[in-house]
């Protein structure tokens, strides 16, 4: 059975954390522990050991054949699911280590991000969503705590990786009321209880929101050029990027002739000024705040932002992404075949739950053991699975 958190991962081992943690970081010797009680690691602290968890899990491997903006076969050097996480990682330990906030934390939490994303990117959430509408919905933030509270199967004394608190909390970035209320009756005081009071997760947990908006929206520029579908004229009637191209080009004239190193850089500018403004702007707000501790930061406003004028041309190149890349007519042709696939998938195995593993075939809530079967396919797998038992090859 499960036990009381506070009580878990207790005497902490004396593995070597960051020189200077700020008093608002989550401390590993501090963990609120795990929900079934395991020894500490001799050589690692908590969130390292949450860390290796993650890289060694099934859902973590998949994550490479599952699409982020393209789908695997559309080209070698798109970003997939797995190259976006390990940005989010790069970008959210640079500005951890800056901010004195917990690195291995920040890496855990954006490994972990997305591992309950379904195949085909959000057009495949969207669907498994409509499909289970009257079943409880899906939503890839409740299905990522899933997988790592209890669909990975790889320990013989519990299901899922038994992550500690902290790391759980910070893969949870959104929850519904109805699902933070579902939460807390089998785990009261636990990762949905902050959506019902209304509080703050970790400075951790909130870094690495922003560090997946800023990585998202640099990458998807690149793939975005190198598809073909948005053009340089375009993003040059974005504030945010304009800037850091006529930056480079003041700097190295020569680029005009390089396209794609001038594209590099000017991305490159984009990010460091992303960071440095985040770095800059959560200082400030700390200090603003007076919080002192971690459990007076939870209660406070968020406090890892951008500033003001960085935050609206952010949005601004988000909004021109979705307009100009997101719902590109080619983009959405292949986005409408992904939802026929994840919407005959889903019928075929309620109609036949037999064609499933028997793990999933024997489930007493059928409908959730299907979007469970679903969520975690590859892209590829779908699409043969799709063909198995439709007879009909899409995309």
């Amino acid at each position: 059975m499960p036990m009381h958190a506070e009580s878990l991962d207790m005497p902490m081992d004396s593995s070597p954390v960051q020189d200077s943690l700020s008093a608002l970081a989550c401390d590993p010797a501090q963990t609120r522990g795990r929900r079934f009680a395991e020894a500490p690691a001799p050589t690692r602290n908590a969130y390292q050991r949450d860390r290796d968890r993650i890289v060694h899990s099934t859902a973590f491997r998949r994550l490479v054949y599952k699409t982020q903006v393209f789908m695997n076969h559309e080209g070698d050097l798109f970003r997939t699911r797995l190259t976006h996480s390990l940005e989010v990682a790069q970008l959210g330990r640079s500005i951890a280590r800056a901010l004195g906030l917990n690195e291995d934390l920040v890496e855990a939490i954006a490994l972990a991000h997305d591992l309950g994303h379904t195949p085909f990117g959000h057009a495949g959430q969207d669907t498994l969503n409509e499909c289970m509408a009257e079943h409880g919905g899906f939503e890839h933030n409740l299905q990522s705590l899933r997988v790592v509270d209890q669909l990975e199967e790889r320990y013989p004394a519990f299901d899922g990786l038994n992550l500690s608190f902290e790391t759980r909390e910070g893969v949870l970035k959104h929850c519904s009321r109805a699902n933070a209320e579902h939460l807390e009756q089998t785990e009261p005081g636990g990762v949905g209880r902050r959506f019902i009071d209304r509080t703050q997760p970790s400075l951790e947990a909130q870094l690495c929101n922003l560090a997946d908006a800023i990585a998202y929206n640099a990458h998807d520029i690149d793939d975005g050029v190198r598809s073909g579908l948005i053009g340089m004229e375009q993003l040059l009637q974005v504030e945010l990027f304009a800037h850091y191209h006529q930056q480079a080009l003041d700097e190295h004239p020569g680029l005009s002739a390089k396209p794609r190193r001038l594209l590099y850089e000017a991305i490159r500018r984009m990010l460091s000024d992303q960071v440095y403004d985040v770095i800059d702007t959560t200082r400030q707000a700390v200090a603003d705040s007076g919080v002192g501790s971690l459990e007076e930061a939870r209660l406070a406003r968020p406090l890892v932002a951008f500033s003001p004028r960085m935050k609206l041309r952010s949005m601004a190149l988000k909004k021109f992404l979705f307009a100009q890349l997101y719902r590109h007519p080619q983009v959405m042709h292949t986005t409408g075949q992904a939802q026929q696939v994840v919407h005959d998938l889903f019928t075929a195995y309620v109609s036949k739950p037999a064609e499933m593993p028997a793990d999933f075939a024997v489930s007493a809530d059928l409908h959730r053991s299907v979007a469970d079967y679903i969520a975690g396919m590859t892209d590829r797998f779908a699409l043969r699975e799709h063909e198995r038992l439709t007879g009909r090859k899409l995309l």
